[in-house]
């Protein structure tokens, strides 16, 4: 038995404030980083009802900048699961407040295990996709490698 994507999907909204950014008034990727680790830990718990652990940030790109002002539009979802771990895809996105432009700013893959009550591995369900799923799992694969 599997769970669907739809039940990991999570998306957070956060205002980039100038203590979040550099001299240059663009947000500090290792800000970015946090907030990636944090989205992909909710996707991972609420694939697997379990508490998890990051095993490791497996690519990050960060394509464009996000300033001063902008809302961060993050979007995290596990597409692939092992025995104890999963592979989550997080992306974001900027809106600018006053054009409603969005652009990507960073997509990245972190594996994040579950863990039981003595803090060991302990088995998750597999992830179970339609047809459309399917194809963008398989997008996301190729952009990993």
């Amino acid at each position: 038995m599997g769970v669907p994507i739809q039940q990991s999907r999570t998306v957070q909204t956060r205002l980039v404030l100038p203590s979040n950014t550099n001299h240059l008034g663009t947000i500090f990727g290792g800000t970015v980083l946090a907030y990636i680790d944090e989205i992909a830990a909710i996707a991972a718990m609420r694939h697997a009802r379990k508490a998890v652990v990051t095993a490791s940030i497996d690519k990050v790109d960060f394509i464009s900048s996000a300033k001063v002002g902008d809302i961060l539009k993050l979007e995290a979802f596990v597409f692939s699961t092992g025995r104890t771990s999963m592979e989550v895809f997080v992306k974001v996105e900027t809106e600018d407040l006053f054009t409603g432009e969005h652009h990507l700013t960073t997509t990245c893959f972190l594996t994040m295990v579950a863990i039981d009550q003595n803090r060991k591995p302990t088995p998750v369900p597999k992830v179970v996709v339609n047809d459309t799923e399917k194809a963008f799992i398989e997008s996301i694969k190729k952009q990993r490698q």
